[in-house]
């Protein structure tokens, strides 16, 4: 299966390490919007001009693109569907139907697969609750992220004047996460189920009791939470925050039996010591069911409710049954 990635940040390396692991894929080449001259590989694979995407897709089975959900995939992703088969990891969930219906318009024209929103939340977390509530029909389902660290969160901060880096970690509320473990079904806002923790370098001079207050009051992302802010050096947050962990878990709290007699609690649950690098191997798994599902003539936009978990595979249906059955 010959792959090429669409974008080279955190994401598009993380593909590249993960191809390294998948002995039925072939990294082809990296995409960049940038000048590939400037761009290194770890692996050494040739790096090319996106403006020259077209001249090569007779060259490639699954591209991956690797690009932001706020701009660059709802652009990109409909766009490289008409010509390639393709794998976001896009993660607006109140977008997610307008994304595919573009997405699917673009793949389905042009006899090509595209799966969208795979990663682990959308992605493996989607799958858990589809499980979930399909087993469990009557209860209730909580998400929590975390502790890790919020990119987006963390890039709205640097965004404030006087910020020089930040990052910001989602950490979730144990006393609640404890309740919905117990059973008790709690109705929580969205202030009791999370707390942020933001560090921040400021720039020298910086009103550091102003970007506080910018932070805390900050709509859609700080507003509604619990929010603490710590100043650090530039020292501190290189040897103390450079990683990308991250992680979280879905418990749906459910009942069976007369009068929901008999309580269920069921729980997935993650911890991440590399987001960009996890989601990227869930992106190549995808890739390699993309491919299968394309050679069989399923066509357009699809998720992971539609995937058939043996395609994502590398394993014979024989070995399946035989080691993970």
């Amino acid at each position: 299966m010959r792959i090429a990635i669409y974008g080279y940040g955190n994401l598009g390396r993380g593909v590249e390490a993960a191809v390294r692991q998948n002995p039925d894929t072939e990294l082809v080449g990296v995409f960049t919007r940038r000048d590939p001259a400037a761009v290194k590989t770890v692996t050494g694979v040739p790096v090319y001009s996106a403006d020259t995407v077209l001249d090569y897709t007779a060259d490639i089975d699954v591209m991956i693109i690797c690009g932001g959900s706020a701009s660059d995939l709802p652009v990109m992703t409909p766009k490289l569907a008409k010509y390639f088969n393709v794998v976001d990891s896009f993660d607006t969930h109140a977008k997610v139907p307008d994304h595919f219906a573009n997405v699917d318009k673009a793949a389905a024209a042009s006899a090509h697969t595209a799966l969208i929103s795979a990663g682990w939340d959308p992605g493996l977390f989607s799958l858990a609750r589809l499980y979930m509530n399909s087993v469990l029909p009557e209860g209730k389902d909580y998400t929590f992220w975390g502790r890790g660290v919020s990119q987006g969160h963390s890039d709205a901060i640097r965004r404030i004047a006087g910020v020089k880096d930040a990052r910001q970690y989602t950490v979730p509320v144990q006393d609640a996460l404890m309740k919905v473990r117990n059973g008790e079904n709690p109705d929580l806002s969205t202030r009791q189920k999370h707390t942020r923790e933001c560090y921040v370098v400021a720039e020298d001079g910086a009103d550091k009791a102003l970007i506080e207050q910018q932070i805390k009051e900050m709509p859609n992302y700080f507003a509604d939470y619990n929010t603490t802010v710590t100043f650090i050096t530039e020292e501190e947050m290189k040897k103390n925050h450079a990683e990308l962990p991250h992680g979280g878990l879905v418990i749906r709290s459910g009942a069976t039996g007369e009068g929901g007699k008999h309580k269920h609690v069921v729980e997935f649950s993650l911890k991440l010591d590399s987001n960009p690098e996890f989601t990227a191997s869930v992106l190549v798994a995808c890739a390699r069911a993309v491919a299968r599902m394309n050679k069989r003539g399923i066509y357009g936009c699809k998720t992971l409710f539609d995937v058939a978990p043996a395609d994502l595979s590398l394993l014979t249906p024989e070995e399946m049954r035989k080691k993970l059955l």
